[in-house]
């Protein structure tokens, strides 16, 4: 079997359909139909059940997909690496990161990114959860993630600084003019939750910091995205905890930005499956040159009041 036949059977899954498929490859119909039944006498069977109209995967297509999937992607990310380890001499770098990072931390990067290399394009692909970020990154689908910092990451690892996270109230809140507040404060606030929230040990870390303090937040409204539970608080729905970089770069001046007294952080990384070369290994330097929006490391903050020391949440899931 070879790379292009991976490739034409990929593309008629997608398409459901193998004129639609040869459509987007730019080929005959019979040479991509000759293709995928080289690819089935290959590995033995039916790959896909051609119908009246359109085709669908058979159970040893099914198996076969994934597998298919990450040799394709594999293949590029391979070839993007070999022309970037020459260095940062143009194509394109594909970042996998969350969705409140794209949101805070990256659109900051991307712009001194381009300022500094104009010609190399930057693929961002954005996941609900560093699990899902990390399943993907070994799935090959980037060249690199920027997220959380993993738990037991067998691949080349930067530090990227660390996020601080927030209480996010609106104006008319009474703790509006707090510079900053203790969560025992917040037991009787109604509360925002979000699909993202961070995990610790497989628990929310709200429900467990709480719980350890005899409450259990009340919840008004779940959303899937952080940046539509910041929107929420802005509004006056109820509070949310976010990353404070999100929330300057989703809402900016909307709502106010309370820092948790002790305040709670956690470390960001540049992670990839293999050594960083070339635009990869440039970005992941100007990431931990900045440290960006998201924070550098420990420093006191002359304007907050003097506070216990910092929560530090480790490696979570967002």
């Amino acid at each position: 079997m070879s790379l292009r036949q991976m490739e034409y059977f990929l593309a008629v899954v997608e398409e459901s359909s193998f004129t639609r498929a040869a459509d987007s490859l730019h080929v005959t119909q019979p040479a991509l139909s000759h293709q995928v039944k080289a690819l089935e006498r290959s590995v033995g069977g039916a790959l896909l059940e051609r119908m009246p109209r359109g085709v669908r995967l058979t159970a040893m297509g099914r198996a076969f997909l994934p597998h298919a999937q990450l040799a394709v992607r594999s293949a590029h990310q391979a070839e993007r690496a070999a022309r970037a380890a020459a260095g940062v001499a143009g194509g394109e770098l594909h970042i996998a990161t969350v969705h409140a990072l794209a949101v805070g931390l990256l659109p900051g990067v991307a712009a001194r990114w381009r300022s500094l290399h104009p010609e190399v394009s930057l693929v961002i692909r954005e996941y609900g959860s560093t699990e899902a970020l990390e399943e993907q990154l070994e799935r090959g689908v980037a060249d690199l993630a920027v997220g959380p910092e993993p738990a037991g990451w067998q691949g080349p690892l930067l530090p990227a600084g660390r996020e601080e996270l927030v209480i996010v109230v609106p104006f008319d809140d009474p703790l509006a003019g707090r510079e900053a507040v203790r969560l025992a404060e917040l037991a009787h606030h109604d509360w925002i939750r979000c699909a993202m929230e961070p995990l610790v040990d497989g628990v929310l870390v709200l429900d467990r910091a709480c719980g350890a303090l005899g409450f259990t937040p009340h919840t008004v409204l779940r959303t899937e995205h952080t940046s539509t539970a910041v929107r929420m608080a802005a509004a006056g729905v109820g509070i949310v905890m976010a990353p404070a970089h999100m929330v300057r770069g989703a809402v900016g001046e909307d709502c106010v930005l309370l820092p948790l007294d002790p305040p709670w952080h956690r470390p960001l990384a540049v992670f990839s499956r293999v050594p960083l070369t070339g635009a990869a290994a440039a970005f992941g330097e100007l990431i931990g040159a900045g440290r960006g929006p998201a924070g550098s490391p420990a420093q006191p903050d002359p304007h907050r009041p003097a506070r216990q020391q910092a929560v530090d949440l480790g490696r979570t899931a967002v």
